[in-house]
C-alpha cells in the first residue's frame, strides 16, 4: 500500500515540475526596427534596408531579447523630431531622419559585453535614402550577416546575431511596463512561489496517505 502511495505522489507531482519547464520559451537577441508616429513607437513592417523614410520621420532601434515582434521592447526616450535634428538645417537634395539608438540593458546584453548609452542622431541623407542608408552616415560600424539581418550597430554587439536563447517566462526587460527597467525582475530567476507551493501541498498530502496506511496497519 505504502508503495501504490508513493506512485501517486509522484504522479501528482509530475504535472508542477512539468510546468515549471514550460515557463521557458525560446527567444531571440536583436535588433528591433520601429517607427514613431507621434508619441506611439509601432514595429516595423519592412526592413530597414528597404525602408525609405520621409524628411522629418523618426525611426528607431532597440537590442533585446523577445520571443517575437508582440513583446518585442521598444526603444527608449521621449525626443521628437524637432529636438533631434534642431541642430541639422534642411538642405535642397536631402532629407533629415530622426534616429532613437537604444543599446538595450544589461540583462540582454550577451555574456561579457555591457550596453552602451542609447543615443540620438539626426541623419541628413539623400533623398532616395534607405532607413539603413540614415543608420549608417550616423552609427558606424554597421555588422549584417549573410542573410542582411542587422547584426550590430556602432560595433555593439561584438559578435552574435540573432541568435536564440532561454526566456523563462517573460523577461522583465523587454516587456510591458518592465521594459523600461535596467535588470531582470529576481523572481525569474528561479521556480515560482505557485510551484513551490503546490509542489509542498503535494508532499503534504502524500505524507498524510503514507501514515495513515502506517496506522491501520
Amino acid at each position: 500500500m505504502i508503495h501504490r502511495f508513493t506512485v501517486l505522489f509522484l504522479a501528482a507531482l509530475l504535472p508542477l515540475l512539468a510546468g515549471a519547464g514550460q515557463a521557458q520559451a525560446a527567444g531571440y537577441r536583436y535588433w528591433s526596427f520601429w517607427d514613431r508616429d507621434g508619441s506611439a513607437w509601432t514595429y516595423a513592417t519592412v526592413g530597414p534596408s528597404l525602408a525609405r523614410p520621409a524628411d522629418g520621420d523618426v525611426q528607431g532601434f532597440r537590442f533585446s531579447v523577445s520571443e517575437d515582434s508582440g513583446d518585442a521592447a521598444k526603444p527608449r526616450g521621449t525626443a521628437d523630431f524637432d529636438t533631434i535634428c534642431a541642430k541639422t538645417p534642411a538642405k535642397d537634395g536631402t532629407k533629415r531622419v530622426a534616429l532613437v539608438i537604444d543599446f538595450g540593458t544589461p540583462a540582454d546584453a550577451p555574456s561579457g559585453e555591457q550596453p552602451p548609452a542609447g543615443r540620438t542622431a539626426c541623419a541628413q541623407v539623400a533623398g532616395d535614402a534607405t532607413t539603413a542608408e540614415a543608420l549608417a552616415s550616423v552609427a558606424k560600424p554597421l555588422r549584417y550577416d549573410s542573410n542582411a539581418l542587422l547584426c550590430a550597430i556602432a560595433g555593439y554587439p561584438t559578435k552574435g546575431c540573432g541568435e536564440q536563447i532561454s526566456v523563462e517566462g517573460k523577461d522583465s526587460a523587454s516587456t510591458g511596463a518592465a521594459a523600461e527597467a535596467s535588470a531582470p525582475d529576481d523572481g525569474a530567476l528561479g521556480p515560482s512561489v505557485g510551484l513551490i507551493a503546490g509542489a509542498a501541498a503535494v508532499f503534504v498530502l502524500g505524507a498524510a496517505a503514507v501514515w495513515q496506511v502506517r496506522r491501520r496497519a
